[in-house]
């Protein structure tokens, strides 16, 4: 193998621990959980398997900032002060907890004081977002293209795990309308959905409610597999800018009949 094929792998490899395992990644070391630290999560996060717990999820090579439990406008929240970071807290769902596949519905709030400086979801240099809820779902990887593959066979190599499937972020975009899809400059396994667009409602509390399989069904074309993961990310590190960011109650029960 040559410098440059090497150069490009481990450019590559760093990707991938930043876009690809952000659910499921099992590289570096997760740090312990404080009971104090976890308490405002179990309040505020709601999902189907409340014995599992919320993780913070530090990416090698980028800068954490925490998720701390804060009150904005009279409500609870779980604050992240951004400053060329990358922030994800995760709930991990091992099989076969992860296996449910009825319609669900997702209800969260967040609020920005700010949005990443020249922010562009499609740039692969810019795709940052204040604000991301993100799911991962399992599914059959022998449709894959080859370079798929690939990139799942080099993500198992380093984190000892694969891809997911398919990944889904609903997230807020400095530029990007509103319910439209963008996918990942680097693979189409991961495709973002914007809630919020612009400048408009910052330093606002802002509450959607979704229909997973509708939104999933709109973003890949396809009926959902398995959902396998579940994550806040505040991002920030491409565009090296510093904002605010609050994530309130976030709820995700099975739809009723």
């Amino acid at each position: 193998m040559n410098l440059r094929t090497l150069l490009s792998v481990h450019a590559l490899g760093r990707w991938m621990l930043g876009a690809g395992v952000l659910l499921l990644g099992a590289c570096g070391t997760t740090p312990e959980a404080d009971p104090q630290a976890q308490a405002e999560p179990a309040r505020l996060l709601s999902t189907p398997w409340p014995e599992l717990p919320w993780q913070p999820f530090p990416l090698p090579g980028k800068r954490y900032v925490p998720f701390e439990a804060s009150q904005v406008d009279g409500r609870a929240a779980l604050r992240v002060q951004a400053d060329s970071s990358v922030s994800i807290l995760r709930q991990r769902l091992p099989e076969p907890v992860g296996g449910l596949r009825q319609p669900m519905q997702l209800r969260l709030t967040w609020r920005v004081d700010a949005l990443p400086s020249d922010g562009d979801l499609a740039h692969i240099d810019r795709s940052d977002s204040p604000v991301g809820v993100v799911l991962a779902f399992g599914g059959d990887r022998s449709r894959w293209t080859g370079r798929q593959q690939r990139l799942s066979d080099l993500t198992q190599l380093l984190t000892g795990e694969p891809l997911p499937y398919a990944t889904l972020a609903y997230v807020w975009s400095a530029q990007h309308p509103v319910e439209s899809v963008v996918f990942n400059p680097r693979t189409d396994r991961i495709r973002k959905l914007v809630l919020d667009s612009g400048t408009d409602h910052l330093q606002q509390w802002r509450e959607h409610v979704r229909d997973v399989q509708a939104d999933y069904r709109s973003a890949f074309g396809e009926e959902p597999g398995p959902l396998v993961g579940i994550a806040l990310m505040t991002d920030t590190d491409n565009t090296r800018s510093r904002l605010t960011a609050w994530y309130g109650a976030l709820s995700l029960k099975p739809l009723s009949p």
